[in-house]
């Protein structure tokens, strides 16, 4: 029988894991997952954003929890990812979105900085997957995996915003959601990237305060930012099955911003 559109985008049933979910764009997708209908488990290295985010998310009727984790550290995303099959049985839905940013001229940037950006943008991205797929996704051929990049990993950046680590892992963050997609297919897991143009959130305070929020929503044809509802339809359809025959995909959420920029 075919299903309509209400249950094709019905979580109900699934448990989802969100890094970097404590605040910003991660709890609006753990938001997004929880209101159609899934169980989800938000981590980030701060219990006390975890705790806040949480109980936010139970606020709004989800069954939610957290677990305190730094990505950036191999042994600790190998026990987040113990913990929370224990807690959760399966894990339906990864979200990779933990992530970090250092601004900086090129010919003055830190390598230690540049590893650091590559080291949580992209390594763990890598880690967190293999294992989770392994673990609960490959035996039960299912499985959703969504990788937070940016329109960053498209192109450079306008005048004054110097990121280029961040830039370089958001565009290997696209192509390892094409290779993943590609291999991963024939054990029936979806794998595809969001790439967010300007959302207001603590990690671009600075580059908001600098620049100004008009200035910025100037640049994008719909003339706004993003804002706390504009990920969470995306998020949906790729970790539901309205998405099922959608893999290997990144699609721009950013008022139009690539157009014009050519990414």
């Amino acid at each position: 029988m075919t299903r309509t559109i209400p249950q094709l985008f019905d979580l109900k049933g699934k448990t989802a894991l969100i890094t970097g979910g404590s605040r910003g764009l991660g709890l609006q997708m753990a938001h997004a997952l929880g209101e159609a209908g899934a169980r989800v488990l938000v981590s980030s290295r701060k219990a006390e954003d975890l705790e806040a985010a949480t109980a936010e998310l139970k606020a709004a009727g989800i069954d939610a929890s957290w677990l305190a984790a730094d990505c950036s550290k191999e042994d600790d995303i190998q026990r987040l990812a113990d913990e929370s099959l224990q807690r959760l049985g399966q894990i339906d839905i990864l979200v990779n979105n933990a992530g970090a940013a250092w601004g900086a001229p090129a010919e003055d940037h830190p390598v230690e900085a540049w590893d650091k950006v590559m080291n949580l943008n992209v390594r763990s991205y890598f880690i967190l997957s293999q294992i989770v797929a392994r673990r609960s996704m490959i035996a039960r051929k299912s499985g959703r995996i969504i990788n937070t990049a940016s329109i960053a990993g498209l192109g450079g950046n306008p005048s004054g915003m110097n990121t280029i680590a961040y830039n370089t892992s958001k565009g290997a963050v696209i192509n390892f959601t094409r290779a993943l997609a590609a291999e991963w297919g024939k054990y029936g897991i979806t794998v595809n990237a969001i790439c967010p143009g300007f959302f207001p959130s603590k990690m671009t305070a600075g580059t908001l305060k600098a620049m100004g929020e008009e200035k910025l929503a100037a640049h994008a044809p719909l003339r706004r930012l993003g804002d706390d509802e504009d990920l969470k339809g995306l998020t949906v359809l790729y970790a539901s099955d309205a998405g099922k025959h959608i893999t290997g995909q990144w699609l721009a959420v950013d008022g139009g911003v690539s157009v014009i920029t050519g990414g």
